[in-house]
């Protein structure tokens, strides 16, 4: 563990086709994608030789990617966890790259679920024994999640709320957003019911959107444009497939995902300056400041409130605007590793942290079934 941190660091990213993006498939956003994250690093698609990649339009994704964009790499990973898998990636790219096994490390993703499908599209495999009973994916497992969190712990519908409300606060400062008209606590509570006890502003987008993060090794990333987003620590954890399979509908993976980041990285919750969390509904991001140690167990409505992860609050979390107000093409953790990158490059414009100098990504696969926890910081904190 001790060879992995601080021996990978970002070094580009990219967006394309954020919002909506007609006329253009998934394959092609994220080829822009990709051509904007290598332009910032300075590098040609000719240096790429690993590549990440999992998404949800093709049944080969790794391989449809390296034939579209014309690379040969030497290494490829196509695990797909779900929207975790690129904040997985983080960890197998830093691996890859410090065995050797490849030099510049391209992870992406690209999705039209808004133009294309106009609509969530369920996974073909679905859980044999929860099928009978006709959930309505993925609403119905957050929100079992949900009700139980309110019924375990007190947590109230206006404490959900206050994810949303944090969300497009941070929205608002980002042009890029989808969602940046002003929301308040009483509108959450007003829209309409998705399913019990959660509305629709309690879930995240439906839009199209690629994103692209560029990884090379330390000496070769302090030559090159951008300043290094270093990789200081990751981990993974997955315990179950169907949300009916969870010991505690209350307490996810990323209990163990971000143990295993934090001792990677030498650091504690406390050191972290700003969260990118996996919000596709308002009650991960509560499970989540829980489970990764930034509040106790069923603290998490009562951490949230009173605007601590909005602008101008103690924590900031999704500072983008989140899959609640930002993006949310299906997957969402790319995301996370670019805006992480954004804010510890100081470049993130009006809702740049003042000072951060540490970025915790987390990133959440299908129904609570995989969780991937991943740590950057700049040179500083090597």
């Amino acid at each position: 563990m001790s060879g992995l941190r601080g021996g990978a660091a970002i070094v580009g990213v990219g967006t394309a086709g954020l919002g909506e993006a007609p006329g253009f498939t998934a394959m092609d956003i994220q080829a822009l994608a990709v051509r904007q994250a290598l332009d910032e690093a300075g590098l040609a698609l000719s240096d790429v030789d690993g590549l990440f990649c999992a998404n949800m339009s093709h049944t080969f994704p790794a391989i449809s990617t390296l034939e579209y964009l014309g690379l040969r790499p030497r290494w490829i990973d196509g695990t797909n966890t779900g929207g975790s898998s690129f904040v997985g990636y983080a960890t197998s790219a830093a691996m890859a790259l410090q065995a050797g096994l490849c030099d510049v490390a391209l992870i992406c993703y690209g999705a039209t679920m808004r133009s294309g499908a106009g609509r969530m599209v369920p996974a073909a495999e679905q859980p044999t024994y929860e099928i009978p009973h006709k959930p309505r994916y993925p609403m119905t497992a957050y929100a079992m999640a949900a009700a139980r969190h309110m019924a375990e712990f007190g947590t109230t519908r206006e404490q959900l709320a206050e994810v949303a409300v944090a969300a497009r606060g941070w929205a608002q400062k980002n042009p890029d957003a989808f969602e940046r008209d002003p929301l308040s606590i009483e509108d959450v509570l007003a829209s309409r019911m998705v399913m019990e006890p959660l509305t629709l502003r309690d879930c995240c987008l439906l839009t199209d959107g690629a994103g692209a993060v560029v990884m090379t090794r330390p000496d070769r990333a302090r030559d090159l444009a951008q300043t290094p987003v270093y990789f200081l620590g990751g981990g993974v954890a997955s315990y179950n497939r169907a949300v009916s399979e969870m010991p505690d509908l209350t307490t996810t993976a990323a209990k163990d995902s971000g143990a295993r980041a934090f001792a990677m990285a030498g650091l504690r919750p406390s050191d972290m300056d700003v969260l990118q969390l996996y919000d596709a509904f308002t009650i991960n991001v509560i499970l989540f400041l829980e489970d990764l140690g930034f509040c106790a167990k069923g603290d998490g409505g009562s951490f949230v409130s009173g605007g601590r992860i909005a602008p101008g609050g103690a924590l900031p979390v999704n500072t983008n605007g989140g899959g609640l107000s930002f993006t949310h093409p299906g997957m969402y953790g790319v995301f996370t590793l670019i805006e992480a990158a954004r804010q510890l490059r100081g470049a993130a414009g009006a809702r740049q942290v003042p000072g951060a100098a540490t970025a915790l990504c987390h990133g959440n696969g299908i129904t609570l079934s995989h969780q991937a926890t991943a740590i950057f910081g700049r040179a500083e904190t090597l």
